[in-house]
């Protein structure tokens, strides 16, 4: 049977991407398209390689040219990814990263840390090229949560400067001042000197190129945090908080602080932790612990999404002791939800670039 090129991109025209709602030519997302009497061949390039859409698109285009083109030539679809930035690819901060996305809560204790490593092991997990920062200058976990106590970075010579090469973990760039000080040594010092130190690890180290970049912040919102503000173009900021009010009262503190004019960094969303606890006798029971449904409220009183709910596992807090984090542990529960999370964000950021490139 013959058939033509704009036959092909006309049945595809008619597939429409569930994040963007537009047709999937319109968004040049159709790539390397090629045809015979006999088959159909192209490439579906996403937005982010985190995509979960990736088998409804392809059964969209499937029954697309079945029923527009021919439903008896066979049909061959490949999937790449490239991801959107808007950043300006000549900036002197962080020239090579194309998302930066702060992981920040207004209180302790809501297992910030925890999110921001295993989302972003979620992340490397799905293809994407990630690094990730311990800006929590005075209490560093993530070379612990990532068993990476005894590594320290090395020192190359770039352009007659010397550049820190940060610690690699499973192909993810790694960097943390737990690197640059003993284990047991306190970090006493004052606000200047913690900021110049958060400024070194970000601006002094030889980042290769990264889709997304992960900062894990201290609590709360006060010098490092407008330090970062100012230093760094952040693509969005996650919310961590538990459900319960003492925890959320802060966390709506850190949302006011990201939307404040002198900062205005976009909210990608907020992500309840510990939220349920489901016994392994009884899988298919939820019991919420700390309160149902506070992060969702939280979302909503600030208009902003909801990422979803992690659980409270021991396996989580023993993948963050030991140093295996449960993203790593793909079999579990814990490590499907932040699958999903990882997923959620990257889409979250994707949408985010597409729109505001639609309205400049």
């Amino acid at each position: 049977m013959k058939f033509s090129e704009q036959q092909i991109l006309h049945a595809l025209s008619q597939v429409e991407d569930p994040d963007f709602k537009k047709d999937l030519v319109t968004l040049k997302m159709i790539k390397d398209l090629s045809f015979t009497d006999d088959e159909i061949k192209f490439t579906i390039e996403l937005t982010t390689p985190a995509c979960p859409l990736k088998e409804q698109l392809e059964n969209d285009c499937r029954n697309a040219i079945a029923q527009l083109v021919s439903n008896t030539v066979k049909v061959t679809i490949d999937f790449s990814s490239r991801v959107t930035t808007l950043r300006d690819v000549k900036s002197d901060i962080l020239p090579t990263v194309k998302n930066i996305i702060t992981v920040a809560s207004g209180k302790g204790g809501v297992g910030k840390s925890t999110v921001a490593v295993n989302l972003a092991l979620a992340l490397l997990r799905s293809g994407a090229k990630v690094g990730l920062i311990d800006a929590d200058i005075y209490g560093p976990s993530v070379p612990t949560m990532l068993g990476l106590q005894n590594e320290r970075p090395t020192i190359q010579k770039v352009d007659e400067k010397n550049k820190i090469v940060p610690v690699e973990y499973l192909g993810m760039q790694v960097m943390s001042i737990g690197f640059l000080i003993q284990d047991k040594q306190p970090v006493a010092w004052r606000g200047p000197m913690a900021t110049s130190a958060l400024r070194q690890i970000i601006t002094d180290v030889l980042w290769g190129e990264l889709d997304y970049l992960i900062l894990d912040l201290p609590p709360g919102t006060g010098d490092i945090h407008l330090t970062l503000a100012q230093l760094v173009p952040v693509t969005g900021a996650v919310v961590v908080t538990t459900p319960q009010e003492v925890a959320m009262a802060d966390a709506r503190k850190a949302i006011a602080f990201y939307q404040l004019e002198s900062v205005n960094v976009n909210v990608v969303g907020v992500i309840e932790n510990m939220s349920y606890f489901t016994p392994l006798e009884l899988p298919d029971n939820k019991y919420y612990i700390f309160g149902k449904g506070g992060g969702r409220l939280l979302a909503q009183q600030f208009h902003v999404p909801f990422l979803g709910e992690l659980p409270i596992e021991q396996d989580i807090r023993e993948g963050g002791d030991f140093g295996k984090p449960i993203a790593l542990q793909t079999a579990t529960t814990a490590a499907k939800a932040f699958e999903q999370l990882a997923q959620t964000v990257a889409r979250q950021i994707a949408v985010q670039n597409a729109s505001v490139e639609v309205n400049v």
